[in-house]
């Protein structure tokens, strides 16, 4: 008889993305307001207060993506000093602490000891061995886990889904004294040559670099995101950003389904700024 709705849906515009146009529409029929939440996420909400057999939310947006800055292979030695030096403040420490998906476990403490999860030469380098780590010991498996599934499960199954492969990344970076978050977003597939599942959400991860800022790390891939990856909103993890979230009054018999549908391609025509 009634729902109530938020919706993480709306592509960040940043240094490497610009969200030119973007629309979010209800059926039944909603007057849709807007807020942006303290990650700079873009999140709009809408209330339905008549009776409804079924609620439909479509967003669709038209971005236009470039490179992102290049990064170096390292970055050389005293940077270990330098990041803690700025997370001395204490600004980032909701991205170094343990958060809803992303804890600290005896399962994630077995997998740093056989990675050989250290502070190594600086912690660029360190995120690089993280993520070809979890790409060479998880193997990309889209029945394996559920969107509130702990990271034991995958690390149990040695499988899963990016979005497992995003939490360990960012549990055994937070353990060394990175400051790491959760994207989520889409990614453009290439021919069938991704791990990922086409057609649905994508997510990776974000560290901070000393000199660099937010470096994207895809470990599903072992790889840095790059311009075909679309950042849509950042958090301490999934719990943070969910595409949507919200209750609904109604008899207790109803049933509840959750479909995503994503296209992504290249502009018909060159964007003119």
């Amino acid at each position: 008889s009634e729902s109530v709705m938020e919706a993480r849906m709306q592509p960040r515009s940043d240094v490497a993305q610009r969200c030119l146009h973007f629309g979010l529409k209800t059926q039944p029929a909603s007057r849709v307001m807007m807020y942006q939440d303290h990650q700079g996420n873009v999140v709009h909400h809408f209330n339905i207060p008549s009776r409804h057999a079924r609620l439909t939310v479509t967003a669709e947006a038209l971005v236009d993506c470039s490179a992102p800055p290049e990064v170096p292979d390292s970055l050389g030695p005293g940077t270990w000093e330098q990041l803690d030096a700025l997370t001395a403040s204490g600004e980032f420490w909701d991205l170094l602490n343990p958060s809803p998906f992303a804890q600290r476990t005896e399962l994630l403490d077995a997998l740093a000891s056989e990675l050989r999860i250290e502070r190594g030469a600086d912690p660029l380098v360190t995120a690089r061995t993280i993520a070809a780590g979890i790409y060479k010991v998880f193997e990309y498996s889209s029945k394996t886990t559920r969107v509130d599934s702990p990271i034991d499960d995958a690390l149990t199954a040695r499988r899963g889904v990016c979005q497992d492969f995003s939490h360990v990344m960012i549990a055994l970076a937070r353990q060394l004294g990175i400051p790491s978050r959760y994207v989520s977003g889409y990614l453009f597939q290439d021919a069938g040559a991704e791990r990922s599942s086409e057609g649905a959400t994508h997510a990776w991860v974000d560290v901070l670099m000393p000199g660099l800022g937010w470096v994207g790390f895809d470990p599903t891939h072992n790889g840095l995101a790059g311009d075909r990856h679309i950042r849509v909103a950042t958090g301490r993890d999934y719990a943070d950003v969910p595409p949507t979230r919200g209750v609904y009054k109604g008899v207790t018999g109803v049933r509840t389904e959750l479909a995503v549908g994503v296209r992504v391609g290249a502009a018909l025509a060159p964007i003119v700024s």
